[in-house]
């Protein structure tokens, strides 16, 4: 049978309360195919001269170079659908335990023939040079790689992956041969700007576009940082800046609505705090649970003017496949001055101890149940191997001191100032620290390349390296991977985000928030699920 798409509840759309009007903007201008200015968010400068690296996947201008360079079996189109890439078509099979993918007819950039084997040689490359990753895990249902003609491949997996397509869709999974992507773009250097050149289907071997130079355009691509691309796209210079996170989120009010609209995806993902380590304040789950009892979650984006943002408690985002509705969001019985009174009273224990030197603890309630939704029920959590409102009363002089690491930018201050109001209220003082390794609080802010409670628990592994995290819930989610079927897998799931939860080693503020700004005459971008937009959409020219 062919491919299916899985549908998923797709979040509300984040929408601008003053900028309703703006987000219809109607296209303007004459088309042409004179080459179209991308600033991409980053640092605009850099150590390594990495920002054009297509090897540095950690980075969002490295990714956007990959997937334009080289391009794996399936891809993305701007509006987050998998479309044909390498493979021209594929069918699974009923069991969804086999997907066999028929390449396009076509040479590599080498002028040797794109063939099954060595297809499946930089598809084995891919996957190897992923080891260790979170995901490398999302895609350890991979069980073999196969060729069955001269341009068939299968991919056999040792159970059903559902969205094992939008994972080979991802940059990572490019396939390269010697060395060398098969476009769709070819990329250029000119000074600090990359120039990516859509490449001729005639010069792949493949079927020749009538007037190709007039039907595509260049795409300049530069990495600046948020002001400065603010600035030069209020300035005309460039008509689309991609990459925009809740830092630089202030800065889009210089942008008049004649001058673009702001666009923003409607994604799901991780948004909040990664507690780093278990020592003083923070050693006792019940003190870590009070912090995030402290959040004023509605009130941390209010300032963003921003309509359409889901708060939430969870570490995985509701409602989403395979979600059995057995969790839900914590204390949704207590009012936010209940919740403080509580987090308050933890507090003072703590402080009451900490000056007697006596070292006690507030004993931490039993766990919760997959059955129950987890809310008072901390949990020891392991440490990983590697390393307005009125002004509230200030905490007590021997309350706890925690720091917190943010993004510069103003939207990180804002977000600084609510948190530290949040945690005075219970007698917490919050400093902000520039040092992302010592910090005892790290913004997490990132969005879900699929949407599955797997996704969410593979970010917060232990072997992820990064800060406090859970064996238990680890073990469950190990369980799952040899689970026989949905249902099975999908409770395992639910039980490791209530040990998780338990353990409270990550503190949910609710849906990442990514922006860009785009200019009304530009088409080939669409907002979408993932928060992607790949660049050969924009290189076609629009009739």
């Amino acid at each position: 049978m062919f491919a299916k798409r899985h549908a998923f509840r797709t979040p509300v759309p984040f929408r601008l309360i003053p900028l309703a009007t703006a987000l219809a903007l109607a296209a303007c201008g004459s088309p042409d195919n004179s080459a179209l200015s991308v600033a991409v968010l980053g640092r605009s400068g850099g150590t390594s001269g990495a920002p054009f690296d297509i090897g540095e996947s950690t980075t969002l201008a490295g990714q956007l170079l990959r997937a334009s360079t080289t391009e794996g079996l399936v891809a993305f189109d701007e509006k987050g659908r998998v479309i044909p890439a390498l493979a021209d078509r594929w069918i699974v099979t009923d069991d969804g335990q086999s997907y066999i993918f028929r390449l396009r007819d076509g040479d590599w950039p080498s002028g040797e023939p794109l063939t099954a084997e060595s297809a499946k040689k930089a598809l084995q490359t891919a996957l190897d040079a992923l080891d260790g990753t979170p995901l490398a895990r999302d895609l350890a249902g991979i069980d073999e790689i196969r060729t069955m003609a001269g341009r068939v491949v299968e991919i056999r997996l040792g159970r059903p992956m559902p969205y094992l397509l939008q994972l080979l869709a991802q940059p990572e999974l490019g396939l390269a041969f010697k060395n060398r992507g098969a476009g769709p773009m070819r990329l250029e250097r000119a000074g600090s700007a990359a120039r990516l050149v859509p490449i001729d289907p005639a010069s792949l071997g493949l079927p020749a576009v009538e007037n190709w130079p007039q039907r595509s355009r260049r795409i300049d691509l530069r990495v600046l940082d948020g002001p400065a691309a603010v600035e030069a796209f209020n300035a005309g210079e460039v008509d689309i800046v991609m990459g925009g996170e809740i830092q630089d989120f202030p800065l889009t009010r210089s942008v008049g609505i004649l001058r673009g609209t702001i666009q923003l995806d409607p994604v799901v993902g991780l948004f909040g705090l990664k507690v780093m380590r278990d020592k003083g304040f923070l050693a006792d789950p019940a003190n870590r649970e009070a912090l995030a009892m402290a959040i004023d979650r509605e009130g941390l984006i209010a300032p963003f003017s921003l309509g359409g943002w889901s708060p939430t408690t969870r570490l995985v985002s509701p409602s989403l496949d395979g979600d059995l509705g057995t969790i839900g969001e914590r204390w949704s019985e207590q009012s936010l001055d209940d919740r403080r009174a509580v987090a308050a009273a933890r507090v003072r224990r703590w402080a009451s101890g900490a000056s007697g030197s006596t070292g006690e603890r507030a004993p931490a309630p039993a766990a919760p149940t997959a059955a129950q939704p987890p809310g008072a029920a901390p949990k020891q959590a392991t440490k990983a191997t590697r390393g307005a409102a009125p002004a509230p009363v200030p905490p007590a002089a021997n309350g706890p001191h925690l720091s917190i690491w943010l993004p510069a930018g103003d939207g990180s201050d804002t977000l600084f100032g609510k948190l530290a109001a949040d945690f005075a209220a219970i007698g917490v003082h919050l400093l902000r620290s520039s040092d992302i390794e010592a910090a005892d609080l790290r913004l997490v802010d990132d969005v879900a390349r699929y949407p599955r409670a797997a996704w969410f628990l593979n970010r917060l592994a232990c072997s992820d390296g990064q800060g406090l995290c859970s064996t238990e819930a680890d073990a469950r989610v190990k369980e799952a991977t040899t689970a026989t079927t949905p249902e099975e897998r999908s409770a395992l799931l639910t039980e490791a985000e209530a040990e998780l939860t338990a353990a409270n080693v990550f503190i949910p503020f609710g849906t990442p928030i990514r922006w860009s700004l785009v200019r009304g005459s530009v088409a080939g971008f669409a907002p979408n699920t993932w928060g992607w937009h790949p660049l050969m959409p924009l290189a076609w020219v629009p009739r």
